[in-house]
């Protein structure tokens, strides 16, 4: 061959070598951007993982807040006894006297995905401590995550704004919080369960395959393993479908898919013991929209069957009748929901609606309060901004899979603002959205006009603009030969990327600078606020001192576990519900109530025993067989989440119950909440108050401050003398931030005293 190549063959020869050629450096160029791809998304999920690991780093491999420490307990369950064992479990060392069915009353996805991750890395010779899985999973699972994420916007847009998304959900805050290394909550599992079933379900609305929907079906299946949360799921899908239908954009591909869905996820989601039957029951609303969806979507489908086999005119008969039908059954519905005879409006559906919950235990917490405008801005940073930009794509190049996303952001952050706990949820799409606008915005502003600076490839294109005006008028274009890459730039993709209007070079540098360092202090942002706020344990805490020196308050560790090594292993234990986990897991003791808050008059006895006098309390305290009372005490360190501050909860829930507990009687002369001298003396002789200040009034806490000054309060207690009668103190730790009092048994109680 000579140096012209295939130029020397004969013309349709010639053609089939150059279109050969062209086709194997295209399918290179592939294989090297797919190699580049992979490298970006392994990198991805480094960044993931290492940036997760602050609290492991600056503290030691330890589990976090209050929920986990159950799943940490129930996991170590589940590793030593056994499925079945942990399937019938019933613990008698919560909620004394009454027990929990554990296999019943919980969402095991989080402690099945640890217990077979432990199992796994033994198989392969990798002697793992079980709480060490339980410290990396979420980790591990914020690596799945970003790949779901990617998975997902590439079904949505393409792969650019995929690798966008997966970066930008790496390092969010909004998920960061509740993945960080030992936060062993259900969210670690349930947000990858979420994007992974709503990334398959996106597939299989494009692919209308049984198995793209059986698939679906599983994802969902492991969603509802993992989280009560799956109920945004069940009712998001079914409105897609919906949307669908009223858009004219039904098709035999959207009943192939939301059918198998449908009906397999409920019969799998049937086989969670804590859900059972509610997916078919009326008393459950949150699933009514999903069966109504289906059912809907049979008579969709039998009347667009029967268009095509009767006439018009009678058509319109079946559907006029159809209609009124239809408002028929809508109308006895709401009558049976007005009457009672259907829960069609519980609680909990009210307050995800938006309506403010009566329920004072659920107004206590604070996961449960509406958010506010920083908290988008503390956690998405300028991807907020960019979601807007990512609407408006979706919008211009609107499908089935895009009014998907579309209606995952409007409902995401309706239900968001109502309830802060939900930030979480929004923060996926919100990486999706920006990860559209962002790719597309910085795709448009690097078609660089580049004639500017060469004149010769000026010529060239005003050249290329000639042969097109020739082809548009009729006239032959002059051929020009192409090599094979020349094939590859001037491909379907090129072409239709050169429809769009060049920018400037200028423009085009100014826009790539600007979201350059956009995202640079993006990143800054959510490093920062992974390393400040999201990454402090709250069972260990620490405060820099003026020096710059650390102190470290490892009060609630030291006093579990005396509570382990000093009392009897039957001892009872009561605190206020938020400690419960904590004492049950690390102490190994008995409790009261617990974080699970499944019986509110039981909590409410508990409150009860705080908020009165020692001679009342008592009563409480003798019929629940306690034998310790511990309570969580920060006025000498300035620790502001002390059961003192929480003190109102208690009359609030307890007053619910008992009538005899009014909160008004805690507030001073001047309507204020307040320990000082002017508080009333309800509030003094309180059993809470009594315990929290024993022994307090003869400590200096701050230099230059009279004895018994509270540094969380700012003021100075107002009785200082207390003793007791019926109990007596047993420990408190080293920053008298947890004091617990032993309960005297031998001592008898006043006849006079009233019942409970």
């Amino acid at each position: 061959r000579t140096k012209a190549g295939s130029e020397d063959l004969p013309p349709p020869k010639a053609e089939k070598a150059r279109a050969t050629e062209g086709e194997g450096a295209a399918s290179t160029v592939d294989a090297a951007l797919n190699v580049f791809q992979g490298l970006i998304l392994f990198l991805i999920c480094i960044l993931a993982f290492s940036t997760r690991l602050f609290s492991v780093l600056r503290y030691e491999s330890v589990i976090h807040e209050f929920d986990p420490y159950f799943n940490f307990r129930s996991t170590k369950y589940l590793v030593s006894e056994g499925f079945y064992d942990f399937h019938n479990w019933f613990d008698d060392r919560s909620w004394w006297p009454l027990g929990r069915y554990i296999g019943g009353t919980v969402y095991p996805g989080l402690m099945f995905t640890a217990a077979i991750g432990y199992h796994l890395l033994h198989a392969f010779r990798f002697t793992v401590e079980i709480r060490n899985v339980c410290v990396m999973l979420a980790p591990f699972m914020s690596m799945m995550t970003s790949l779901a994420t990617f998975f997902l916007t590439t079904e949505l847009w393409d792969s650019s704004a995929g690798l966008y998304a997966a970066a930008f959900i790496s390092i969010v805050p909004g998920y960061i919080s509740r993945s960080v290394a030992g936060s062993y909550d259900n969210e670690a599992c349930a947000i990858f369960a979420m994007i992974f079933t709503f990334a398959i379900w996106v597939r299989a609305v494009k692919r209308g395959t049984i198995f793209w929907g059986a698939m679906a079906a599983f994802a969902y299946f492991y969603m509802v393993l993992s989280w009560g949360g799956y109920i945004f799921l069940i009712n998001l899908i079914p409105l897609h479908v919906f949307a669908l239908m009223i858009c004219g954009r039904y098709s035999n591909k959207l009943y192939v898919a939301y059918n198998t869905f449908y009906i397999l996820g409920t019969l799998l989601s049937m086989h969670v013991q804590f859900v059972s039957f509610q997916p078919v029951s009326i008393n459950s609303p949150e699933h009514m929209g999903a069966a109504g969806v289906f059912g809907l979507l049979q008579l969709y489908t039998y009347f667009y069957w029967i268009k095509s086999m009767v006439s018009e005119k009678q058509f319109k008969y079946i559907l006029r009748m159809a209609i009124l039908g239809a408002v028929g059954v809508i109308i006895l519905i709401v009558l049976a929901a007005l009457s009672g005879r259907v829960p069609f409006l519980t609680a909990r559906f009210k307050a995800l609606l938006g309506s403010t919950s009566n329920i004072a235990i659920v107004k206590s917490v604070s996961e449960h309060q509406p958010s506010s405008w920083t908290t988008f801005f503390f956690d998405m940073q300028c991807l907020m901004a960019l979601v807007p930009v990512g609407l408006y794509f979706c919008f211009m190049n609107l499908t089935d899979a895009n009014i998907f996303i579309i209606l995952y952001t409007i409902t995401a952050m309706y239900f968001s603002s109502i309830m802060v706990r939900l930030v979480l949820v929004l923060s996926p799409v919100v990486c999706v959205m920006a990860a559209i606008g962002a790719s597309e915005t910085m795709k448009n502003y690097s078609y660089v006009n580049w004639s500017s600076l060469n004149p010769a490839a000026k010529s060239a294109s005003r050249g290329e603009g000639a042969t097109y005006d020739a082809e548009k008028k009729g006239a032959k274009a002059p051929k020009e030969k192409f090599s094979g890459l020349k094939k590859l730039a001037n491909s379907k993709s090129t072409k239709a990327k050169s429809r769009k209007k060049a920018v400037s070079i200028p423009t085009g540098l100014m826009v790539s600078v600007a979201f350059l360092v956009l995202f640079y202090f993006y990143t800054i942002h959510c490093t920062w606020v992974t390393s400040i706020a999201y990454s402090s344990p709250s069972i260990v805490l620490a405060a820099v001192n003026g020096d710059g020196s650390k102190t470290v308050f490892d009060d609630f560790r030291e006093a579990y576990q005396w509570l382990k090594f000093n009392t009897h292993p039957d001892a009872k234990v009561m605190s206020w519900w938020d400690y419960g986990y904590q004492i049950t897991a690390m102490g190994n003791r008995t409790v009261i109530v617990d974080n699970n808050t499944r019986n509110n008059t039981h909590i409410a006895r508990v409150g009860y025993a705080m908020a009165s006098p020692e001679e009342r309390s008592i009563r409480v305290i003798r019929e629940l067989d306690v034998d310790y009372v511990l309570v969580v005490f920060g006025g000498k360190i300035g620790y502001s989440s002390d059961d003192i501050n929480k003190f109102l909860w208690m009359v609030r829930i307890s007053g619910g119950i008992f009538p005899e507990v009014v909160e008004a009687e805690y507030y001073n002369a001047q309507g204020m909440y307040t320990v000082d001298s002017s508080a009333t003396s309800t509030m003094t002789n309180s059993l809470m108050y009594k315990m929290c200040y024993y022994r307090f009034g003869e400590l200096m806490t701050q230099y230059g401050r009279p004895t018994g000054f509270d540094r969380t309060r700012n003021t100075e207690i107002g009785k200082k003398d207390i003793s007791f009668r019926y109990l007596e103190e047993a420990f408190t730790s080293e920053h008298w931030m947890v004091r617990i009092y032993r309960v005297k048994k031998d001592i008898p109680l006043d006849e006079y005293l009233p019942p409970v």
